[in-house]
């Protein structure tokens, strides 16, 4: 998608790279991550409007530690580099870092040292969010302090044509009080940037880029039920017409009554021809006696790009293949300091076996999950389906540990539907980011009717989150906790046990696989 403004964040591998981004798109200017290490022949190829370097884990004078690439600098564009990027700036600048004397992790007072553009209309004494274990000791020529903290004498510096700037805080975070508007100050203050990104503004332009990208050519849309590849198919039909070719598979490992609620959808709401195929067998069948879940992501993957290739065929004008991929599962997928353990594989990211002759079509893959919401409401997708909790592509596969089979899916069925039943009734679902129950592979001894039972045990999760990229558990009330855990011992035939989940990401993962 061609962008007019565009700010590019260099990832050094912090865990809060990405709400740089996110706060910036709320601003109104669109912004894009790349790894810290990109060429100087892309980075001038993306036309960005300003630089922004993000924090890290790494010290920046420590051997391997990343490095930009001096282009940075050199491009003609203001640059602003954020903790990690701050002591980039002055350590390639000609400054020094060091060990701080005392580590600084929290909130600090920020106070202005001299007047600058970024801190425009920020309120003396803000508060600032912290966390380095190093410290900027000495300026780089040409550089100069703009603000301080109680324990960091430099906590924003500029250089003296003010195209570089640094701050030692997060403004990212919502901790710092007035981050946004400190990142609204750079992005259009400094960079002049004009703004205008917004869900509109990107239904435009995608409508156009794809009917300009299939010309007359018919695309085949994966349509998991879930709000990205539903929002994907109402935008593409919009673009395409009857062009667009909806298939909707049942791989028995759906939510209850999933498939129907979909299908209903369509048909009612929007008037669209939906194509539903049961593939339960062929899906349980491969998956007979697998335990991992990496394992199972892949066999689930694949099969799905089996089922659409077969389906496919019944549709002379497919040339295309439509995946409700979004910026997260590209981020994830991709590591800003070279090859990284995988923590879960995205089966929607990547590419498709040749003999397919399909070409992808992912719309949102520059979108956080709040986009593609916002874009979906624009959309006309009536809100209790917009504001669903998302739900993993290999379905109740990842939250059935253990090996998958008919029975086991069908208790944790049961017990998801009357958790999601009761947060409903209990008024907390739209306060909750993603809420489900799992069916752990371990049994304990119950007592049901004086009769002793040895059952599964089931665990409830529940996190507030922004994008998914980090998430907090949420703390559901114990009324409610207790009218779940009562319902599904009393009504669900397998569990005799049900526990609560209190982790948060990092370090657990949403889901359990």
């Amino acid at each position: 998608m061609l962008h007019t403004e565009r700010i590019v964040i260099l990832d050094f591998g912090s865990q809060v790279t990405q709400l740089i981004a996110r706060r910036i798109r709320e601003i109104g200017v669109y912004a894009e991550i790349h790894p810290f290490n990109i060429s100087e022949d892309k980075l001038r190829t993306l036309s960005p409007k300003g630089i922004i370097l993000s924090g890290g884990p790494s010290s920046v004078y420590a051997e391997g530690a990343p490095q930009s690439t001096s282009a940075v600098f050199d491009i003609g564009v203001p640059v602003l580099g954020i903790c990690y990027g701050l002591q980039l700036i002055a350590h390639q600048l000609g400054g020094k870092v060091g060990k701080s004397a005392k580590r600084e992790f929290g909130r600090a007072e920020l106070e202005a040292v001299k007047p600058d553009a970024i801190f425009d209309g920020i309120s003396p004494n803000s508060t600032v969010w912290m966390s380095h274990g190093d410290s900027l000791v000495e300026l780089p020529p040409n550089f100069e302090i703009t603000a301080r903290t109680e324990n960091a004498p430099i906590c924003a510096i500029r250089n003296n044509d003010g195209s570089i700037r640094g701050v030692q805080f997060h403004p990212e975070v919502h901790h710092t009080a007035e981050g946004k508007k400190i990142l609204e100050n750079f992005v259009k203050n400094i960079c002049g940037c004009v703004g205008g990104w917004d869900a509109e503004h990107f239904i435009e332009a995608q409508i156009r880029e794809i009917r300009e990208k299939t010309g007359d050519g018919g695309v085949i849309c994966a349509l998991s039920g879930g709000v990205d590849s539903t929002v994907a198919a109402v935008l593409l039909h919009r673009a395409i017409g009857e062009r667009l070719h909806c298939i909707h598979v049942d791989s028995g490992l759906m939510r209850s009554n999933e498939s129907a609620t979909i299908e209903k959808l369509f048909r009612e709401h929007f008037d669209m021809t939906i194509d539903v195929v049961d593939a339960s067998e062929l899906f349980l069948g491969r998956l007979a006696g697998i335990s991992d879940p990496e394992q199972k992501r892949k066999i689930i993957g694949k099969t799905f790009i089996d089922v659409f290739e077969i389906e496919a065929k019944k549709f002379g004008d497919a040339k295309f293949l439509a995946q409700g991929t979004l910026y997260p599962d590209v981020i994830e997928s991709v590591s800003a300091l070279g090859p990284s353990v995988t923590i879960k594989s995205h089966h929607n990211v990547g590419g498709l076996p040749e003999k397919m002759n399909l070409s992808l079509i992912e719309p949102f893959r520059e979108l956080f999950k709040d986009e593609v919401r916002n874009v979906g409401r624009t959309l006309g997708v009536p809100d209790w389906f917009v504001d669903r909790h998302p739900f993993p592509g290999p379905g109740l596969a990842i939250r059935v540990l253990g090996e998958i089979t008919r029975e086991r899916l069908d208790i944790l069925r049961k017990a998801d539907d009357i958790y999601l039943e009761e947060i409903r009734k209990a008024g907390l679902y739209n306060d909750i980011w993603q809420a489900f129950a799992v069916l752990l592979p371990v049994l304990s001894v119950g007592v049901m009717g004086d009769e002793r039972t040895y059952e599964n045990t089931c665990a409830l999760r529940a996190v507030t989150s922004v994008d998914g990229m980090t998430a907090d558990w949420f703390p559901m009330p114990y009324d409610t906790l207790g009218a779940v855990s009562n319902r599904i011992i009393n009504e669900v035939r397998g569990i005799n046990r049900v526990c609560y989940d209190v982790s948060s990401k990092p370090p657990a993962t949403i889901e359990w696989e």
